[in-house]
């Protein structure tokens, strides 16, 4: 199945010369004689940022992407394993695939998996996660101001940064997105 320029948005994905790629950006310039749509690709295999420039009304593949739902369940050495939730089939997925999220993905979290040609690509987390932090330097009565940033932590093995009233054993809500602090969780 081939998309036309006119289909373009940010997010949409397409393939060229065999390699899937995510739309970042996206410009539609008029020139004197055709329209040009200026886009920053995003490659999905490798993250690898490319800027590339179609003509209006060119057409690109539409790439052979499957996503599905999954539990995230044990590691298990280099590998980590994940459960279909339709068929209950397990699946290892090696550290190199993931390696960007695993300081952030505890055990028994639902994801949705990326797969490529039948190959996992990817692990996309839930948009937020609530996360113990296990080490930060401790809060002090009257530090509820957030403008000030401190490292912490968290029970998975990942960073974030922190307001300075945030200590040991506090349970904070961040986004996966940039893997950023949102707040704390009452308990």
């Amino acid at each position: 199945m081939s998309i036309q320029t006119s289909e373009f948005r940010r997010g949409l994905k397409i393939e060229m010369e065999g390699i899937p790629y995510q739309i970042v950006e996206m410009q539609h310039i008029q020139q004197k004689r055709r329209a040009v749509i200026k886009t920053k690709l995003r490659n999905v295999l490798n993250g690898s940022i490319a800027e590339y420039t179609f003509l209006s009304g060119e057409r690109v593949d539409s790439p052979d992407l499957e996503e599905k739902n999954m539990e995230y369940l044990y590691q298990d050495g280099d590998h980590y394993i994940f459960m279909d939730n339709e068929s209950f089939e397990q699946l290892p997925i090696d550290e190199k695939v993931i390696e960007d999220v695993i300081p952030y993905m505890p055990e028994n979290t639902q994801v949705t998996v990326q797969f490529y040609n039948g190959s996992p690509i990817s692990v996309q987390l839930p948009q937020f996660i609530e996360l113990e932090v296990t080490d930060t330097e401790p809060g002090f009565k009257g530090d509820t101001v957030t403008t000030s940033y401190k490292p912490a932590k968290v029970a998975t093995g990942g960073q974030v940064m922190v307001p300075l009233f945030i200590s040991n054993g506090d349970v904070i809500k961040i986004s996966t997105e940039e893997f950023t602090y949102i707040e704390r969780v009452k308990k």
